[in-house]
């Protein structure tokens, strides 16, 4: 079991903290996360009321989809583990007037601390790049309220997800830099499933 706090790959962190200066270049390295976040949004919305609903964003990273929670309406807390990508999301932010918290802790420590306290969790794109997934699926469930919502995107283990997130997207198409995946960490979602009624 993973305690709160060591729950990290230190090379995700150095990888992603190099990103940091360009997070909000919508014509960036990170560029994907810019085009995918409407999309997310509207599926959020979807699913759940955001407008005067709580919400933490697990691995947040720079705040792409915590701004757009809060755009949206929502309280939105965005945690995350790199305190350099914490301070580009801070930096934005802040140009833009919203009220947006940022926080440096884990998800297992965030759900100790405040146990039931979110009418909405996401954690996207952020499964893959952790340890023990499993350990974040657990804390998403003890912070979300009972009757809340809980939102997960990753990546599907098969091949088709290897082909395109990995040779296409890193290698051919360079929409996303090199090394920011590996294959063995993708998640098939029998396994989020299971991992969601431990």
């Amino acid at each position: 079991m993973t305690t709160a706090g060591t729950n990290v790959h230190a090379a995700e962190l150095a990888k992603f903290g190099d990103k940091a200066h360009d997070w909000w270049n919508p014509r960036g390295e990170l560029r994907t996360l810019h085009a995918v976040n409407p999309l997310r949004i509207d599926f959020i919305r979807e699913h759940a009321r955001l407008s005067g609903s709580t919400v933490v964003d697990v691995g947040c990273g720079g705040g792409i989809l915590t701004e757009g929670l809060a755009e949206a309406g929502a309280e939105a807390l965005g945690v995350d583990l790199s305190e350099q990508v914490l301070e580009a999301a801070r930096a934005h932010a802040q140009t833009r007037g919203l009220g947006v918290t940022y926080r440096c802790i884990s998800a297992e420590a965030l759900a100790e601390e405040q146990p039931g306290r979110f009418d909405i969790v996401t954690c996207m794109e952020m499964l893959e790049h952790v340890p023990d997934p499993a350990s974040i699926v657990r804390s998403c469930a003890r912070l979300v309220r009972p009757g809340g919502t809980v939102f997960f995107s990753t990546l599907n283990k098969k091949l088709k997800s290897y082909l395109l997130a990995i040779v296409a997207a890193e290698y051919l198409l360079r929409m996303i830099p090199r090394g920011t995946h590996q294959f063995d960490t993708f998640i098939r979602p029998s396994e989020l499933c299971g991992f969601a009624r431990q």
